[in-house]
């Protein structure tokens, strides 16, 4: 007899009324939940993203100081998923998901410009979010299991959201 995964819980949004682009992943990983983290994992690329985009050297911040450049750039994060079953950190082993309230966050985001989706299984979520009335990015995982985009590809693919949103 298979045993249950364990129900997981994320992390709250990282956001304030000045947040232009709002950044989902799906679900934090063992790391990023181990951590309280998002992004937590040492080689996912999300924060030398977007340190490269925004200005600032993501391996010489601690995790407060990166909240807080992004925060100062007008980025914020949280994920699609506000709970789940899981084994691990993949995508494809997401069982049982809550979604998230993005529309009670969104309210309190009046510039926001535009979602981002941060890979195939936040993208999923674009039902609640095309609602919305902003721009919807599909942008590759910066996930380090996205192994099959280099980090100059994936960078190139973020300069476009980040771009359309006024934060560089």
């Amino acid at each position: 007899m298979t045993l249950p995964s364990p129900r997981l819980v994320g992390l709250p949004p990282v956001a304030s009324p000045h947040t232009r682009l709002l950044v989902l992943g799906s679900f934090p990983g063992v790391a990023s939940l181990k951590a309280q983290q998002y992004y937590g994992h040492p080689r996912n690329h999300f924060w030398p993203i977007a340190g490269a985009l925004l200005g600032f050297d993501a391996k010489a911040l601690s995790y407060e100081q990166l909240v807080a450049a992004a925060q100062a750039a007008g980025l914020g994060l949280w994920d699609t998923y506000a709970a789940c079953e899981r084994e691990g950190s993949l995508d494809s082993a997401i069982r049982a998901p809550q979604f998230n309230d993005l529309s009670a966050l969104v309210n309190q985001l009046p510039g926001l410009c535009g979602i981002a989706h941060n890979g195939g299984e936040s993208a999923r979520g674009r039902r609640h979010t095309a609602s919305f009335g902003v721009p919807l990015f599909v942008l590759p995982s910066t996930s380090p299991a996205n192994a099959s985009w280099s980090f100059e590809r994936k960078l190139a693919a973020w300069r476009e959201a980040f771009t359309a949103c006024g934060l560089i």
